[in-house]
């Protein structure tokens, strides 16, 4: 089963103080060892992870029939965007939160991660 695994955005993640916070090497020391682990157990291949830049970055693409509107971030709802991802193959679900449960706090203060499976070609059989 793949998962899709995002790390939810926070006010410090989207304006970039998460970088300068004092303790920011040993967080990503932190990921780094825990990424390490999910490689050496078969869930995660190096590529398919990553921490994404803020939404000031980014952009949307919004659809309406054949017109197409592009909208600059800043995106307001912090909690709903995402600051990182991975994308892991597990058993099942309770294997993806067993390992979510091991992750060190992704962010410096309250923080979430959502787990979504995604769909397979046995899904549409």
């Amino acid at each position: 089963m793949r998962v899709m695994v995002f790390v939810k955005a926070t006010e410090d993640s989207e304006s970039g103080t998460d970088f300068n916070a004092p303790d920011m090497q040993a967080l990503m020391e932190a990921m780094g060892k825990f990424n390490d682990e999910l490689i050496r157990a078969g869930i995660l291949k190096p590529e398919n992870c990553a921490g994404l830049k803020p939404s000031s970055d980014a952009k949307r693409v919004a659809f309406d029939g054949p017109g197409r509107t592009v909208i600059d971030g800043p995106f307001s709802h912090t909690r709903e965007l995402v600051a990182g991802y991975w994308l892991w193959e597990v058993k099942d679900m309770d294997e993806a939160v067993a390992w979510v449960k091991r992750c060190p706090n992704p962010m410096h203060g309250p923080s979430g991660i959502e787990i979504r499976p995604l769909y397979e070609m046995e899904d549409f059989q």
